[in-house]
């Protein structure tokens, strides 16, 4: 490892610094984030020749991420995900938040964690620890949470992403992470070779909330085996209609159990880039860039379209709050005196 790099990133429209951190296991993975909602600004692997490539979306400045960010590289907080009508109940009383996504709560609202500035602390040449504290009544959400989210890259190639969080309320919560991927390094990702360790899946209704977990079994679906994106990307099924693509979560098969298990693996087979995903999450959302529409010039300098990255999202099932608790649909209650923990690894390869 090589000590981690910081510099002044740019300073937010009030004035505030906002700060990059480098961090270079010393074998070719390269991180870079900043402190305005712990972006992940790049993420740079090396192919099967040696030669790196930034594998992220990402914007070119600060006020591009201020003003027009469709959550590149963002923590997403306090509920990623959508929760339908912006409202739930918890404990007899309800809780009404504030909707960004039609009459839906996505990603914890406009002002979800992705567009808040953490507090930064290098806790060694390996972890970057990140902070912030959200009011009770953020977004509408109950409680005071505090929030830690520690970064980490290993010798192995590996990158994960610690979560911690307290509350002094009965609260929800629900963290991810908001990377698009593009292990190319440019261009279309629906080449790439996608595998998800889930049999079921959460079919959606027109608003994207989930209304039954179906079998992956004979649908566009089922990526247990490795399947190319575009393969199964453009056959017809209402599923795919509905959300203009894949923007579906997937119940991983790994037992619920606090331990990291794999969630997924893909593969670009021009550059020889693979990435698996490990979580201890019981569930992960797969996007597939659906709403990129050649409006946004990113960081390579090229504009962004339909499929040019994709998220892999650990998580809760999206709507949890308004669901009864149940081994297909874990709760996401967080009550003073416990302490939410979440583990998610990306470890890259090239071959």
């Amino acid at each position: 490892m090589t000590a981690i790099q910081q510099r002044v990133y740019g300073h937010l429209p009030d004035g505030r610094p906002v700060h990059e951190f480098t961090m270079d296991n010393g074998r070719g993975l390269r991180l870079s984030a900043i402190t305005h909602g712990g972006i992940v600004t790049r993420l740079e692997v090396p192919d099967a020749r040696g030669e790196s490539a930034n594998v992220v979306l990402g914007l070119p400045t600060l006020e591009d991420y201020v003003l027009r960010n469709p959550h590149f590289g963002v923590i997403v907080g306090r509920y990623g995900n959508r929760i339908a009508g912006a409202t739930f109940r918890l404990d007899g009383e309800r809780h009404t938040l504030v909707a960004n996504d039609g009459g839906n709560c996505l990603h914890g609202g406009p002002r979800g964690f992705g567009h808040l500035l953490w507090r930064a602390e290098v806790e060694s040449d390996s972890c970057l620890r990140l902070e912030l504290d959200s009011p009770a009544g953020d977004q509408g959400f109950p409680g005071r949470l505090r929030a830690v989210v520690r970064y980490r890259l290993d010798d192995e190639m590996g990158w994960a992403i610690d979560y911690e969080a307290t509350t002094d309320a009965p609260t929800v919560v629900n963290l991810t992470h908001h990377d698009y991927f593009n292990l190319a390094g440019r261009g279309s990702v629906l080449g790439h070779e996608l595998q998800i360790f889930g049999s079921r899946y959460c079919e959606v209704d027109e608003a994207l909330i989930p209304t039954a977990i179906a079998t992956v079994a004979g649908t566009p679906f089922d990526f247990r085996e490795p399947r190319v994106i575009e393969s199964r990307l453009r056959q017809a099924h209402p599923q795919l209609q509905r959300g203009k693509g894949y923007d579906h979560n997937w119940v991983l098969d790994a037992p619920f159990d606090g331990r990291l298990h794999l969630a997924a693996r893909l593969r670009d087979p021009v550059s020889g880039r693979s990435m698996e995903v490990l979580t201890t999450e019981p569930a992960m959302q797969f996007y597939s860039g659906n709403f990129l529409d050649g409006s946004l010039l990113g960081s390579e300098g090229a504009f962004y379209r339909q499929g040019d990255g994709l998220c892999l999202e650990t998580q809760h099932h999206p709507d949890s709050p308004n669901r009864a608790a149940s081994p297909d649909w874990p709760s996401t209650i967080l009550r003073p005196g416990e302490v939410y923990r979440s583990v998610t690894l990306h470890r890259f390869g090239a071959a």
